[in-house]
């Protein structure tokens, strides 16, 4: 099996930070994309004086299963073609969905692994991706918005973290949120991974998963998950073994799974007896106005103060 896995409590490679002038990709990986928001988001990526290439396939739609942009061997070919371009130095989604599952066993990894590091941005259904880069490639990337998506297109402040993030990284080491609440306390160190909940569940027991989250702050949220989904979902990451070893889990948004005193009640009876500090709504994921959280950057989790904080920034300084 082609595989780099990754070795708990170490940080991965980071790409390094972006600067006007450099190129960027669009690619779709998973679902079909509402033309009128591409064009916006590209608009916004070219503000910040980005080059801007759309992918050949991203505008397509699959000939008979509508739900996924275009086929996967078209998807995938978009993905490999913008990682394995050296005049592209970052690349993101323009929208998640259902369908990179179908796409991830597509790619050249080998090949991809052999290519400069960059920026790979994007949420969602995007998790599978974000989890293949880690285990297969070393890479840190961001769980970030989308460049087709209502909340980059739509909220300022959901594209003015990205920016920093690929611009400024050092100004966004500290993640929190209004809304961030200890629902267990205290603190606790480890390199972040997860993203979306019921994709992650859905790449437990595949050849790529890794064995479980041992070490590592998992960051975890979802989107239209009944109570009694998520607790199935929460169950089967226990059952596999997933939260093995854990250091400390941040929570996101939650939007559309019901109360938010029922999903709270869940993330305690599931997460509560870890023994390990919990952080819940740290704002980022399915909401409106969300961040850009950084995968496998060693970070430092505060439940009691509302705070995730990297070690250092998510990309590394640009040459000279």
């Amino acid at each position: 099996m082609d595989q780099q896995p990754t070795t708990p409590g170490q940080g991965l490679t980071r790409p390094r930070q972006l600067s006007p002038g450099d190129h960027i990709a669009v690619v779709a990986p998973s679902g079909p994309i509402d033309p009128e928001r591409l064009t916006a988001g590209c608009e916004i990526l070219r503000s910040w004086g980005l080059r801007v290439t759309v992918a050949p396939h991203v505008l397509d739609t699959h000939p008979v299963l509508g739900y996924l942009a275009g086929t996967d061997a078209d998807r995938a070919a978009d993905i490999q073609a913008a990682w394995l371009d050296p005049t592209v130095d970052a690349v993101i989604c323009a929208r998640g969905g259902y369908g990179v599952h179908r796409i991830v066993d597509l790619l050249d990894w080998t090949a991809m692994r052999a290519a400069r590091p960059k920026p790979f941005i994007g949420f969602s259904d995007v998790s599978s991706l974000h989890e293949a880069f880690a285990q297969r490639l070393g890479l840190a990337t961001l769980y970030g918005p989308l460049a087709a998506g209502a909340s980059f297109v739509g909220d300022g402040p959901t594209a003015e973290h990205l920016r920093r993030t690929l611009f400024e990284p050092a100004t966004v080491t500290v993640l929190g949120s209004p809304t961030a609440t200890p629902l267990v306390p205290g603190r606790a160190h480890g390199v972040t991974a997860g993203g979306c909940l019921h994709v992650l569940a859905a790449e437990r027991g595949t050849p790529a998963a890794r064995p479980s989250y041992r070490a590592g702050i998992l960051v975890l949220e979802d989107v239209n998950e009944h109570p009694y989904q998520l607790d199935r979902l929460l169950t089967q990451f226990l059952r596999s073994g997933a939260l093995d070893g854990v250091a400390g889990i941040a929570l996101g948004s939650w939007e559309g799974c019901g109360r938010p005193d029922r999903v709270r009640n869940v993330m305690l009876d599931r997460l509560g007896d870890l023994g390990v500090p919990v952080l819940g709504d740290l704002g980022f994921g399915h909401c409106p106005s969300t961040l850009t959280v950084p995968l496998g950057v060693p970070a430092l989790l505060d439940a009691d103060a509302g705070t995730l904080t990297l070690d250092h920034p998510a990309l590394v300084p640009a040459l000279p």
